[in-house]
């Protein structure tokens, strides 16, 4: 029996120790609490994220090894890139956030039959955003959205939470945009939680927890804005990723 601490009504209120997450499920720590600002900023900088089906409670995880970019060394395929110099495909920061949340809660996915991106969760997410805390990278063909990826300022490391393509590719531009951004910014790190194969084949490695830990106790890059990024990324075409 699963035995698991229940998180303070407080949305102020200390998290249990990462450290102290179950190794089976991989990285549960907690559950309870509620999606406030407040509670998600303090997870998200100390190596926590909500993630939960319709009908559970909120979870909080705490996985051991996360798997992570090196936003410096991000890998596109070459022949990828090859196709990327005859794209007109544009790139927009933080000027869609809720569009592209909601386009990364519908998209149909191999082997789920619904979205962790419940309503709340949008809801919780397009409050940060509104904070400055949260951030998105869309990118068009024209004025129609092709991928996208957001996710949360954690300061020495950016927590992406989800990405989307509607057309092949939209999801690696979108991804190679924000490494480009947050490495031209002092960002080491995007943390993508959980190993799948397609995201190691772009680079992504796996992190033990206490250095992904240690690295969050960095300071924050004096560089990067606490607000909107709409302006910080210089290069807004696709075939600048070449």
């Amino acid at each position: 029996m699963i035995r698991l601490p229940r998180l303070d009504d407080d949305p102020g209120a200390p998290f249990p120790p990462a450290d102290t997450a179950l190794r089976e499920p991989d990285g549960l720590l907690a559950f309870g609490g509620d999606l406030s600002p407040q509670r998600l900023i303090n997870a998200y900088r100390h190596g926590i994220f909500p993630w939960f089906s319709m009908g559970d409670p909120i979870l909080w995880w705490s996985p051991d090894p996360r798997t992570v970019f090196d936003t410096g060394a991000l890998h596109l395929p070459r022949r990828f890139r090859r196709q990327l110099r005859q794209c007109q495909w544009t790139i927009r920061v933080d000027d869609d956030f809720d569009v592209v949340v909601a386009a990364c809660a519908s998209v149909p996915r191999t082997g789920q039959g619904g979205t962790w991106i419940l309503p709340e969760m949008q809801a919780a997410y397009g409050a940060l955003h509104r904070l400055g805390h949260a951030h998105s990278v869309a990118v068009y063909d024209g004025d129609r959205l092709v991928g996208g990826i957001y996710g949360v300022d954690a300061g020495p490391a950016f927590c992406g939470e989800s990405m989307f393509s509607a057309e092949s590719g939209g999801s690696k531009v979108a991804l190679a945009a924000l490494c480009r951004l947050l490495h031209a910014h002092g960002v080491p790190w995007l943390d993508a939680q959980m190993h799948t194969p397609h995201l190691a084949t772009l680079g992504a490695r796996s992190m033990s927890r206490g250095d992904y830990l240690r690295a969050l106790s960095r300071p924050r890059p004096a560089q990067l804005p606490t607000g909107p990024w709409t302006h910080l990324l210089t290069d807004t075409r696709a075939h600048d990723f070449t």
